[in-house]
């Protein structure tokens, strides 16, 4: 009705997180002091379960938390892999026992993770890996390849699906684990990108092992729990995505300053948490108002059309939220994920053309220190990470809109039968 307040509970929530916040916040307090206490005290991630470094809020209860500590120009809490691929996966799907050993690290900030998902042959086709984990008593032992592995080089652990089973059907000999980087057998190569940044890695693993206590979810399950990961990775509304503190690849100074961590964070921002931070959309602006082409009639109805499919982004997002089922993302999320990687090349594309014979330039020379020009270097890339344009329009096609699956062997037969480079005669 007209006039009406907000929930007086969030309200009450919302004072709750402030009051919080003004008792325990300091720039002045180390990074990793200051993660200690959001992590443990629930405000960090407020969507989280209670029990879990959480207040167990949904929808815009835990907006609006996170709004307040934003308003008060508080640091956020961790961002990365660790906190919008392994956690809500952890959370899904992990033991008690797992939930207490790998959650606090996470929640705190120490520890950082990878993917560990593509494979050089299985990339759109991931159910394709070969990657394999044999068992070995209470351990496997792991020996493969996996490629385009975001921060591995920085990693603590990594969320890894192996084919555990290679006598049956491909999406149902696959087991996920949780592994230890820094072990022995365990190789990580950095591989520099067009960016000038090394963002992704290949890793080898030679029988590295893992213990079966770090097995997520049931032996031959790992494909259904893999599909949350990636649900989640394509969900702009993912809690652990942001906006937190931190870099979505390296691995934190924990021993600086608040203050003196984002002084460096403003001057050091990479291509990859520039793209994922939305930071691009700002820029842009900045730049149409330096160049002055807001008001050419041709740019502006250019520019017109990006502000409307950016809005679209945001209210197909709200109805991902609604739509989710047990706090799991469902199809929409594709659509999202193919809607993001066409309003970033849109982005790429107008930002240079404002900057016209500017837009050339590079590095230092650039407007903006170039990083715009950074980030329209790493456009493709969204493309590919999370699912690639294709894999999303087939699973728009068979999930949201109930069309055919394409026809595939695959499905039914065993695959150590399938046709592979390695066994083309199969």
């Amino acid at each position: 009705m007209a006039g009406a307040t907000a929930n007086p509970d969030v309200d009450a929530l919302v004072a709750e997180a402030g009051a919080w916040l003004d008792e325990h916040w300091s720039p002045e307090l180390t990074v990793g002091d200051w993660w200690d206490r959001l992590g443990n005290s629930g405000w960090g991630f407020p969507a989280w379960p209670e029990r879990w470094f959480g207040k167990g809020l949904r929808g815009d209860a835990a907006r609006r938390v996170i709004s307040e500590r934003l308003r008060r120009d508080v640091f956020g809490p961790p961002t990365g892999i660790s906190t919008f691929l392994a956690a809500p996966t952890i959370l899904a799907y992990g033991t008690d026992e797992q939930k207490q050993r790998f959650l606090p690290g996470i929640a705190t900030g120490r520890d950082v993770w990878c993917q560990l998902f593509s494979e050089p042959e299985a990339g759109s086709d991931m159910a394709s890996l070969q990657t394999r984990a044999v068992r070995d008593g209470d351990e496997w032992v792991v020996n493969g390849q996996k490629v385009w592995s975001s921060g591995a080089q920085f990693a603590r652990y990594g969320i890894l699906i192996a084919r555990t089973d290679p006598d049956v059907p491909k999406h149902k000999g696959i087991t996920y684990f949780l592994i230890d980087m820094q072990q022995p057998g365990v190789e990580v190569r950095p591989l520099r990108e067009m960016t000038g940044e090394a963002a992704f890695n290949e890793v080898f693993f030679t029988d590295a092992r893992i213990p079966d206590a770090d097995r997520l979810g049931a032996q031959g399950e790992g494909w259904r729990v893999a599909m949350t990961t990636l649900s989640n990775e394509r969900d702009p509304n993912n809690p652990g995505m942001g906006p937190g503190g931190g870099s979505m690849l390296g691995k934190p100074d924990l021993t600086l300053t608040v203050a003196e961590y984002r002084r460096r964070q403003s001057e050091e921002i990479d291509a990859f948490s520039f793209a994922i931070g939305g930071g691009a959309g700002a820029l842009f602006d900045e730049l149409v108002q330096q160049f002055g082409v807001a008001g050419d009639p041709v740019f502006r109805q250019r520019r017109a059309k990006l502000h409307s499919d950016r809005l679209t982004q945001r209210w197909t997002g709200a109805r991902g939220k609604a739509n989710a089922k047990g706090g799991q993302p469902g199809p929409e999320v594709s659509t999202l994920k193919l809607g993001g990687s066409n309003v970033g090349r849109d982005l790429r594309n107008l930002g240079l053309e404002a900057m016209g014979p500017a837009g050339m330039l590079a590095d230092g020379d650039a407007p903006a220190g170039g990083i715009f020009h950074r980030y329209a270097l790493f456009v493709p890339a969204s493309s590919i990470a999370g699912g690639s344009d294709e894999v999303q329009r087939n699973i728009i096609g068979e999930r949201a809109l109930g069309l055919p699956k394409e026809p595939d062997e695959s499905r039914d037969l065993p695959f150590s039968q399938l046709r592979t480079s390695r066994r083309p005669g199969a």
